[in-house]
């Protein structure tokens, strides 16, 4: 009980002290309030490679304040996103559904949101021409809009991110390198949606891949999903281990360190 009780502290202490490393950073939209985080590379590099990392629909969460710091520790700075800004952060997900919804449609919003997002990462000493933006779930669809809304991307990393598209939308050239990391049982992306994406990158002349991950469902690199795959959502310990192993391997072939 005793060693217990000391593991417990130590981790508490550990969690502590690295998320003191994660800076508030206030910006704005017009009048709007956003409220991004941001944390610098562990490590000096004279190219300051950047990540840009779109949270899920409930903003930013545990899981993506924890991806940060890991990739912090791997030589990036990173900042995290505010999509939704001050006084407007959903308290559940019906709430998220409808605010992310919003900006699904409303996608030039969205682009907007994003590149301020990637403004204030630059600012905070990630080089312009040396970032790669990634993101979960409502992000993975948020950096699908970023390309196409032809920001200034290395490359970009989808994780479990709604993939579909209105299909009236034109099709233009993506510079940016991609990476969508896939549940292969994921239920709420269909295999038109899927098939769509792909015939859009071959449209668009991207430089592409799609890794599908076996026994795997949305969210499946979120520990706080649950481990229920019968509800469409869970954790996925492999596969999570195997998507952070494949977006290091992206991340060392487009960035400069």
């Amino acid at each position: 009980m005793k060693n217990h009780t000391m593991l417990l502290f130590a981790t508490i202490l550990f969690s502590s002290t690295i998320s003191a490393q994660l800076k508030p950073v206030k910006y704005a939209d017009g009048n709007q309030t956003l409220n991004g985080l941001f944390i610098k590379s562990a490590k000096k590099s004279p190219n300051n490679p950047g990540i840009l990392l779109l949270p899920a629909w409930l903003g930013i969460d545990n899981a993506s304040k924890g991806i940060a710091e890991n990739l912090s520790k791997l030589g990036y700075h990173v900042f995290i996103a505010d999509i939704y800004g001050e006084g407007n952060y959903p308290k559940n997900t019906t709430e998220a559904s409808k605010i992310a919804g919003h900006y699904k449609t409303n996608f030039t919003e969205y682009q907007n949101r994003i590149n301020l997002a990637l403004q204030q990462l630059i600012k905070s000493g990630a080089d312009t021409d040396n970032i790669v933006a990634i993101g979960y779930c409502f992000g993975g669809s948020g950096v699908l809009e970023a390309v196409r809304g032809q920001l200034n991307l290395k490359g970009i990393v989808s994780f479990h991110g709604g993939l579909g598209k209105e299909g009236t939308r034109p099709v233009a050239p993506i510079s940016s390198k991609i990476l969508i990391c896939h549940g292969a049982d994921d239920p709420y992306v269909s295999q038109e949606e899927i098939t769509a994406l792909q015939q859009e990158f071959r449209d668009s002349k991207a430089d592409w891949q799609m890794i599908y991950y076996a026994n795997a469902v949305h969210s499946f690199t979120n520990p706080e999903a649950g481990n229920d795959n019968t509800k469409g959502a869970a954790y996925n310990p492999v596969a999570a281990k195997r998507a952070f192993e494949h977006l290091q391997l992206f991340l060392k072939e487009v960035l400069k360190k």
